[in-house]
């Protein structure tokens, strides 16, 4: 019997797990930390335990704490989630030994899985096609890099995943530096430095398979997801099934997936990764958990896999045999993250001021709600969105105006790339690549085009003008017959540029910058109406102190009302670079008296999983270190003092 459920995680896969527990009669239980004390998560659980502490090594890591947890709160079964202890043989055997149930594949399977060199010398033993490696250890032989690997090549980390530990090198010079990165950051994610070297394949695909298992020997394949759209190694849009996969390759794939499967006695979730290119296809890894993207499977089959784990778990068969699983439609998902595309995936944080979901033609999956406050300790991703139809151009279609239509008054999000992604042709044609960003740096920049700024800015500019004159921060509808023609025309600082505005009534008269005036005519009615030319734009404004965010069915947009004095690098004070995000230092570049020039590295600052360099701004010499490795810093701390040279 399964009477209460531990899910041992945070975010979005909390509601996901408790959703299905609380169909099946099971009690869902939880932990949380104390960043995500009023998170949305607990609120769908019945009770949780306060796990004090900040970072997941503090809290969602604490494999003895969550144990405890668990008793405390009367729980028989833990289930992981995705992600922290999910793939830790370790704690699963621990949580066998308290007498508890594990809602995962068995500790052995994990172990084997776990270590990427040995995961692969099980999938060629299974007969499944693998690349060449080696380990990088002391004694590894240049030779036999440049004969059996070649490069380019991967860097990759015996116990990673999820895209940390890998660093790509496209020579031998390169390798060094390679191994240091890759090394420092899987002891950092992984608490394991061991590394090897692995042939990339490029251009490639990255075809995964989801496999499950049960105690009384049946293995099965829930078909294929394509799982290409990736940054720093690491999906942001997932789809089901693969588009144009060649139909003797998709068998191969499947099958392969389930010999490797049934060699181990799997059970349980797990997902089997391939890299697909040249006409054949190559082992990468076996994810032995739920996949952050298991909602397409879900989609096109039906099927919901949290019962299935909890079954297989309770020692039941599985639900369906491998005939009786069918596939309809295409379905697609696209990962919302907290971060900008536009500056190297730079993560954000802070309070998510407003948020609203689309029309509701897809499905969410989210931790998230209006007054969230987004941290710097876990990962970025705050929702998942999937969209499920006949076609897959339909699904993307309605995926990107679902995107679209989102209020996202916060820190920056990706959600502008995902909708330019999904509009693509290449994407559309199905020309999808683990290169598809590098090939398309165009969407790193994506966003409203003019046009649809400059209506988004006549409303923003209404809104304001309403606020200020009505002596509080809320618009409201406009007054009648107000008129505002002065000699010199009054004028506000938005995003450094000066608008010029005149208000007749319902008409307004803006100028950007002295350039020539442009006409709006401007209707209320609990939506701002924007005509323009004879065209009318309905938007939504709200304001939040000196922000102003304006959304409609083009888009989003987020202007930034200025003082009327000269803007500065919000990143820089007259003594040196400050933090841009709240985060961990993990590295101290300089020391004092280094003389340093543009761009040159000072600081390494990690945050939410990803490490970003603190460079210098022109020639200058080190006075000061105020920073030491493992410091916690908010944004906006001073890190170096610099000494600027003429």
């Amino acid at each position: 019997m399964m009477r209460t459920l531990l899910i041992a995680n945070r975010g979005e896969i909390v509601a996901r797990i408790a959703r299905t527990a609380r169909r099946l009669g099971i009690i869902p239980v939880g932990v949380y930390s104390d960043p995500d004390r009023d998170s949305p998560a607990p609120a769908h659980l019945d009770a949780a335990v306060h796990l004090p502490g900040a970072t997941a090594a503090d809290t969602y890591l604490d494999g003895p704490a969550l144990i405890d947890a668990a008793r405390r709160l009367g729980a028989d079964a833990i289930h992981p989630g995705f992600g922290f202890l999910a793939e830790s043989a370790a704690f699963a055997s621990s949580v066998l030994d308290a007498g508890l149930i594990w809602v995962g594949p068995s500790p052995r399977s994990i172990s084997a899985m776990g270590d990427k060199l040995e995961a692969t010398r099980c999938a060629a033993d299974a007969g499944v096609p693998v690349l060449p490696s080696i380990r990088l250890d002391d004694a590894f032989d240049l030779t036999r890099v440049n004969t059996e690997i070649g490069f380019p090549a991967l860097v990759k980390a015996a116990a990673g995943g999820g895209g940390k530990g890998m660093r790509r090198v496209e020579c031998v010079e390169e390798l060094e530096a390679a191994i240091a990165a890759a090394g420092g950051e899987a002891l950092r994610n992984f608490g394991d430095g061991t590394l090897y070297l692995e042939r990339l394949v490029s251009p490639a695909r990255h075809v995964e398979v989801q496999v499950f298992g049960d105690r009384h020997g049946h293995v099965i394949h829930l078909f294929e997801r394509e799982c290409s759209i990736q940054r720093r190694h690491q999906k942001i849009i997932e789809e089901a099934p693969a588009p144009g996969l060649d139909g003797a390759l998709r068998d191969s794939l499947l099958s392969a997936a389930v010999s490797l499967a049934e060699s181990l006695d799997y059970e349980n979730a797990g997902t089997v990764e391939f890299v697909v290119g040249g006409g054949g296809f190559a082992f990468i890894e076996m994810n032995t958990r739920l996949q952050v993207e298991h909602p397409v499977t879900e989609e096109i089959t039906g099927l919901d896999l949290v019962e299935w784990q909890l079954r297989v778990a309770r020692g039941e068969p599985l639900p369906a045999t491998q005939d009786q699983v069918r596939h309809r439609g295409h379905a697609i998902e696209a990962r919302l993250y907290a971060e900008d595309p536009a500056t190297g995936w730079a993560p954000g944080a802070g309070r998510m001021v407003r948020y609203r979901r689309g029309p509701g033609l897809a499905r969410y999956e989210e931790s998230l709600r209006s007054g969230t406050v987004i941290s710097p300790y876990y990962d970025p991703m705050i929702a998942k969105v999937i969209s499920h139809r006949a076609t897959r151009s339909d699904a993307a279609a309605v995926l990107a105006s679902e995107l679209e239509a989102m209020h996202l008054h916060g820190p920056v999000t990706n959600r502008d790339f995902l909708v330019a992604t999904l509009r693509h042709s290449a994407f559309l044609e199905g020309s999808t690549t683990t290169d598809f960003i590098e090939n398309h740096p165009g969407l790193l920049d994506a966003g409203p085009d003019d046009a649809t700024r400059t209506i988004h800015l006549a409303a923003a500019l209404w809104a304001r003008i309403l606020s200020n004159r009505d002596g509080d921060r809320h618009w409201g509808l406009a007054p009648a017959h107000w008129r505002n023609v002065a000699a010199e025309r009054p004028f506000i600082i938005i995003d450094g540029r000066r608008v010029e505005y005149v208000v007749q009534e319902d008409r307004l008269v803006m100028a950007i910058d002295g350039a020539q005036d442009l006409e709006a005519t401007i209707r209320d009615g609990g939506v701002t109406v924007v005509e323009i030319d004879g065209v009318s734009t309905p938007c939504v404004v709200h304001l939040e102190g000196e922000n102003l965010w304006v959304n409609s069915p083009r888009g989003q947009s987020l202007f930034v009302e200025q003082p009327r004095f000269e803007a500065h690098d919000p990143t820089f004070v007259a003594g040196g670079p400050m933090s841009p995000i709240p985060g961990t230092v993990t590295a101290v570049l300089v020391s004092v008296g280094d003389e340093v020039d543009e761009h040159s590295d000072l600081v390494m600052i990690e945050a939410m999983k990803m490490e970003h360099r603190i460079r210098a701004r022109g020639p200058a010499v080190v006075v000061e270190v105020l920073v030491a490795p493992g410091d916690q810093v908010d944004a906006g701390t001073l890190l170096v003092r610099l000494e600027e040279k003429e």
